[in-house]
């Protein structure tokens, strides 16, 4: 039985680039001196980097990784087929400026095929048995929107119907590791209630991580130079790294919350307490792949199929198979479980997927891997972990974490309110900030005080 996108999505929730503008790559000298430095080429910093330069100012993007992308990575080398090793999807078509620009630098994008399906045991699920998890589905999601609206915040696991029997544990991995990379317990239900639903879920075919590093064509980027230290006011910046330092009017920080509160670059003075209390609260979650090359489709499933089991414990995992039409399967873990996992190691993960195949297909489907790769996002110092998850209490640090420092602007997907855990998120993060950092230096208009904020707009309404 097929899970429609409407049904299974909606209930749980809701690439070669140009060298000249790679500073680092062609080794040219470091500029000492910008109207904005932005630190991180991700999604966040390069639609910041694009913003300023559209308005005429200097902006130079420093990257402590060797390749652009941040958190959208494509691996276009280690199978024959192209994979996103981070983010692979975009939503709200409608509205997300990202897809519009793919198609402007001649990639394709298309919707992301609705087949789901679950397996019990061996077998798929019936068609009745669809039915009960898509309704104890709905039902766990109805009781943490109920929660969000409460004035005290708690866990999701806290406010659970106990009564959801052999659907529990499917339930609590769709909402919670699978959607933000943390256990239920460790998630604050007003972040998750507040979260915009992503139901409208869109591929880029060439990859979201060629993607960025497309849109990324024009703009000064230095590779493999890490910030090490910044020293603020409320008049300009200065951002030190091994090739130089660089002197600007303002900087646009798009670390990840984990990399900012890990000490990794020191702030002359130090950044006030309570922001980095603020990104304390937003930690990332665990989210890695497994991806496993299995020619001639033995498991039987379609293209882009996602499949889920009906599981009693967090040692669960999310398929999506035969990605693109070709033999790649990508066995994603995440919560606490993807966490334990992960630090043990990549025999270790391709170990699981073997097996947690083999109980679901028989040993045949697993013997017949030939290839495989792993992620280990928690082991990548320049990001330490997967998207940003709020615990219990701290939804409300979100806002906090996107308040000017100075003459600092912090962006990425944990400072948005509604769309963090995205690279749509991330992107929109990127130019709210570019136009908070031009406006401090003189080059935007001042933003009327009546304009509602993200914090102030309401929630889009579910997709019918």
């Amino acid at each position: 039985m097929t899970i429609t996108r409407r049904g299974f999505l909606s209930a749980s929730a809701s690439a070669a680039f140009a060298a000249m503008p790679v500073l680092r790559a062609i080794a040219a000298p470091l500029p000492r001196e910008a109207d904005i430095v932005v630190i991180g080429a991700g999604a966040a910093g390069i639609a910041a980097a694009r913003r300023i330069m559209a308005m005429g100012r200097k902006v130079v993007v420093v990257e402590a990784a060797s390749q652009i992308g941040g958190r959208c990575i494509t691996d276009s080398t280690t199978f024959d087929t192209p994979f996103d090793r981070g983010a692979r999807w975009m939503h709200n078509p409608d509205t997300n400026p990202m897809i519009r620009l793919a198609r402007s630098v001649g990639l394709d994008v298309l919707p992301v095929p609705s087949g789901q399906k679950m397996r019990i045991g061996r077998r798929n699920a019936r068609a009745g048995e669809i039915e009960q998890f898509l309704a104890a589905l709905v039902r766990a999601n109805r009781a943490i929107d109920e929660a969000a609206r409460g004035k005290v915040d708690t866990s999701c696991a806290s406010v659970l119907p106990k009564d959801l029997g052999d659907w529990a544990g499917a339930a609590e991995f769709m909402l919670g590791a699978s959607f933000a990379g943390k256990d239920l317990k460790e998630l604050s239900a007003i972040d998750k209630g507040r979260a915009q639903d992503r139901n409208a879920a869109i591929a880029c075919r060439q990859g979201l991580g060629t993607l960025i590093t497309r849109l990324a064509e024009q703009t000064p980027v230095a590779l493999s130079t890490p910030a090490s230290r910044i020293a603020w006011s409320s008049r300009d910046v200065s951002v030190e790294t091994q090739a130089g330092k660089i002197a600007a009017r303002a900087a646009i920080i798009t670390v990840s919350t984990n990399v900012l509160t890990s000490g990794a670059i020191r702030f002359a003075p130090d950044i006030p307490k309570r922001t980095l209390d603020a990104a304390s609260k937003l930690t990332l979650g665990s989210y890695d792949r497994i991806v496993l090359q299995l020619p001639g489709n033995p498991l039987g499933l379609s293209r882009d199929d996602i499949l889920i089991e009906q599981s009693n414990s967090t040692r669960t995992a999310l398929m999506f198979a035969n990605i693109g039409g070709s033999s790649l399967c990508s066995i994603d873990v995440g919560g606490s479980f993807g966490r334990d996992l992960s630090e043990q190691g990549e025999k270790a993960m391709v170990a699981f997927a073997k097996e947690w195949i083999t109980k679901l297909f028989g040993r045949e489907a697993a013997s017949a891997v030939q290839k495989a790769s792993t992620t280990r996002w928690n082991a990548s110092p320049y990001v330490m972990g997967a998207m940003s998850a709020s615990s219990p209490g701290g939804q409300l640090s979100r806002k906090t974490l996107s308040e000017p420092i100075g003459n600092m602007f912090l962006a990425g997907e944990a400072t948005h309110e509604t769309l963090w855990g995205t690279v749509d998120g991330a992107w929109e993060s990127g130019e709210r900030a570019a136009d908070a950092a031009l406006r401090k230096i003189g080059a935007l208009k001042p933003e009327p005080a009546d304009m509602p904020t993200q914090s102030t707009k309401k929630r889009r309404a579910p997709r019918q």
